[in-house]
């Protein structure tokens, strides 16, 4: 019968006390390390409700007129501002890290669209950090529509797609799906056209996209020859 080996056996009391000795010699430095964890924590607190919450909040204020320049289509206005009033682009230069500062690249991206600056319109819609589906999706688009204003058909493709596939929406999926047709039946890619279309017409049938998506696909099989 083979001999039992003896197990070691913990001596408990033994751990605990190399515990107590470690930290009785090392008190000063654990010391040091708590305190820092502690100041972390309170300097994060206060950098998050004594900075940018106010900041936050006089953000908002600030903005208030170069929005409503933007609703009246004054984008000159909206874009630099006026005397002591902030247009989008000083906005994004003093309160870049808040909320209002992110939304003010989408506003700008959309001003220098509508003006024909597309490169600096692709910039701002890239810079934006969209914080909800459709308004995501409608930035990627933008930037679809601005490559191609530009003339640069792949580059508007790719974008139309990664907006239809955002959020799978009757709002923002079939018209970037429609208009990655259109831009593939500009390329002569009628097969990928029809795919576009027909993928309306089947997951997006109650929307205004789809009423007379049907001409769209008949007029893609007829010039590619598609069954």
């Amino acid at each position: 019968m083979a001999e039992e080996k003896d197990e070691p056996i913990l001596d408990v009391e033994e751990a605990l006390g190399k515990t107590e000795h470690y930290i009785h010699e090392n008190r000063k430095s654990l010391s040091i390390i708590i305190g820092a964890a502690f100041l972390l924590v309170g300097a994060f607190f206060a950098w998050k409700y004594l900075y940018m919450k106010p900041l936050a909040e006089e953000a908002q204020a600030k903005v208030m007129w170069a929005e409503k320049w933007f609703e009246k289509d004054s984008l000159n206005l909206a874009i630099n501002g006026h005397g002591d009033t902030l247009g989008f682009v000083k906005i994004i230069d003093e309160y870049g890290n808040t909320p209002t500062g992110n939304l003010a690249h989408y506003y700008l991206g959309i001003c220098y669209r509508s003006k024909g600056n597309f490169k600096e319109a692709i910039k701002q819609f890239q810079d934006y950090d969209g914080n909800d589906q459709i308004t995501s999706a409608i930035s990627s688009g933008s930037v679809g529509d601005c490559y191609m204003e530009e003339g640069n058909v792949e580059e508007a493709i790719s974008y139309y797609l990664k907006a239809s596939g955002m959020s799978h929406n009757n709002f923002t999926s079939p018209v970037y799906l429609k208009k990655a047709g259109l831009a593939y039946e500009g390329q002569k890619n009628y097969a990928d056209a029809v795919k576009m279309y027909e993928k309306v017409k089947t997951e997006y049938n109650d929307t205004p996209e789809s009423k007379d998506i049907e001409k769209y696909i008949s007029r893609a099989k007829t010039k590619g020859n598609i069954n």
